[in-house]
């Protein structure tokens, strides 16, 4: 099964290094040395979340695509 929810990956420098986030999945996210290891490891974690929300009956949100408003 393949979801499509927005990633959010960015450097965080506090931290040395690359936060993905999941907006629509409270509190999912993952970090990693390079970006692609901060994306594996978020795609992991949102697998996570969603088998967490399934075995406790909880929601799953449906993914609302591409929502950031660039000024």
């Amino acid at each position: 099964m393949r979801h499509k929810y927005e990633t959010i990956l960015y450097w965080s420098e506090e931290d040395s290094a690359f936060i993905a986030e999941i907006p629509e999945l409270p509190g999912c996210m993952a970090h990693g040395a390079s970006q692609e290891e901060a994306l594996a490891n978020v795609n992991e974690a949102m697998l996570l979340w969603i088998d967490t929300a399934t075995e406790f009956g909880d929601p799953i949100p449906e993914p609302n695509g591409r929502r950031l408003m660039y000024a």
